[in-house]
C-alpha cells in the first residue's frame, strides 16, 4: 500500500442552484491532475443543507453524477461528496464515491439531524459504506453521523474515516474535538471536510477542515480559508503507531442491531 494523497475543497456554497455549485467545483479542481488520489467536496454540495428535499432531489445517476464522473475520468483522481437524490420513492442524503474508472459507491446518511427535521424529509441510510481505493480502505460518512461512535468505529474493516459536512460555526468545537476523538479512539486517520459562509437558512459555517492521524496528531487545519488544502497519508504510520500502542485488541465486541 502506497501513501495515499487528499484534497480538502473546502468553499461557501450557492443555495440551491447546482449548476453553479457544480461551475465552482469545476474551477477548484482544475490544476489537480496528478496532483491527488482524491478530491473531497461537502455534504449537500450542490445545493446547502436544504430541507426543500422534493425541489432539489435529483434522480439517481443524474446530473451531478454525471459530472462527477467527468471530473474524475479528467483530472484522473477519486471524487465523493453528498447530495440529495431520490431513489426508489424516497429521498436520501447520499454521499457517492466516483472513480476515474466509472465506479460509482453510495452511502446514505444514517443519522439525520433532527434539529432541522431533516428525518422527516429524508430517508435514513441503513449501510455502512467501505470504499477500497488505491490499496486504502476508506469509510466515508456525513456529519451528523459523527456524533455516534458506534456506526463509526472500526471493525478492523478500514484504514481511514471520512466525514463530509455542512457543520454550523456555532458548533464549531464540537465539530474538531469529535473528529479528533474518532481518530484517537479508533488509531486510524480521520479527515473531515466542512463548508464555510453563510446558507439560505442563514446559519453561518467556518469550516474547520482537518485531517488527523492515529494518534490525534493534527496533519492538516485548513481552519477557515476558502481553497484546496492537500495532505499525503503516510501507508506505514497507522500500522506502525497500531503495533506500538496496541488498545485496539482489547476493544469490545458487540452488534449493531435496529434498521
Amino acid at each position: 500500500m502506497r501513501d495515499l494523497t487528499i484534497s480538502l475543497l473546502q468553499s461557501d456554497l450557492h443555495w440551491e442552484q447546482p449548476e453553479r455549485n457544480r461551475q465552482q467545483f469545476t474551477e477548484l479542481l482544475r490544476g489537480l491532475a496528478g496532483q491527488t488520489d482524491l478530491a473531497v467536496l461537502p455534504e449537500m454540495f450542490t445545493t446547502g443543507f436544504s430541507m426543500n428535499a422534493r425541489k432539489i432531489a435529483e434522480d439517481s445517476a443524474g446530473p451531478t453524477e454525471e459530472w462527477m464522473l467527468q471530473q474524475a475520468r479528467l483530472h484522473k483522481l477519486a471524487i465523493t461528496g453528498s447530495l440529495a437524490v431520490r431513489d426508489a420513492g424516497s429521498i436520501y442524503n447520499r454521499l457517492l464515491f466516483v472513480t476515474p474508472g466509472g465506479e460509482v459507491s453510495r452511502y446514505d446518511k444514517r443519522h439525520l439531524f433532527r434539529v432541522s427535521e431533516e428525518q422527516r424529509r429524508y430517508a435514513a441510510g441503513k449501510q455502512r459504506l467501505v470504499v477500497n481505493w488505491r490499496g486504502w480502505r476508506l469509510c466515508p460518512l456525513i456529519c451528523y453521523d459523527l456524533r455516534f461512535p458506534v456506526w463509526s468505529r472500526d471493525r478492523g474493516d478500514y484504514d481511514a474515516l471520512l466525514y463530509v459536512a455542512n457543520w454550523p460555526a456555532k458548533r464549531a468545537m464540537h465539530w474538531r474535538q469529535l473528529l479528533l476523538a474518532r481518530a484517537i479512539e479508533n488509531q486510524s486517520y480521520c479527515i473531515g471536510l466542512n463548508r464555510i459562509g453563510r446558507d439560505g437558512n442563514n446559519i453561518n459555517y467556518q469550516g474547520g477542515s482537518l485531517v488527523a492521524a492515529a494518534d490525534g496528531e493534527l496533519l492538516l487545519d485548513c481552519k477557515d480559508g476558502a481553497g484546496v488544502f492537500t495532505c499525503t497519508l503516510s501507508a506505514s504510520a497507522r500500522e506502525t503507531y497500531r503495533r506500538k500502542f496496541p488498545i485496539h485488541m482489547d476493544g469490545d465486541d458487540f452488534e449493531l442491531l435496529g434498521g
